[in-house]
């Protein structure tokens, strides 16, 4: 499970994910005193462990990766949005590009269980063929 690669991403991403619920989204304002926000992260955070925890099966792995990028996708875009509709001075956070960040390690950590599961089916048919032969 840890010697892959797309175990590390998303290890990552699952850290960078947690971590915004201990972070301040500007100023002296969590992440977790807006709702919205909250209900985004804790629905980011499960999806990321059941990304990480579910090695065995590839396919509902890359699916699960791929929302919870979506999702976070969504939750930068709703940032962004935010960011410049404050109607006071917007004071920028190194947090807020932990989203997008953690967007690309899914969609690479996706990619790279893709490739595994390309490999493992064509393995497969090649076992299959040899078995036809005998």
């Amino acid at each position: 499970m840890w010697q892959r690669i797309q175990t590390l991403y998303l290890l990552l991403a699952t850290g960078l994910v947690a971590s915004l619920f201990f972070c301040n989204k500007a100023g002296d304002i969590p992440y977790t005193d807006y709702w919205p926000y909250m209900i985004l992260l804790i629905v980011t955070a499960f999806l990321q462990v059941m990304a990480l925890t579910t090695w065995k099966h590839r396919v509902f792995q890359m699916r699960t990766a791929s929302l919870s990028a979506i999702i976070l996708l969504g939750l930068q875009g709703w940032l962004v949005v935010d960011f410049f509709t404050t109607h006071n001075d917007p004071v920028f956070s190194i947090t807020a590009v932990f989203p997008v960040v953690a967007t690309i390690l899914d969609l690479l950590a996706a990619r790279s269980i893709l490739a595994d599961e390309m490999i493992v089916r064509s393995s497969d048919r090649l076992r299959a063929a040899k078995r036809k032969k005998r």
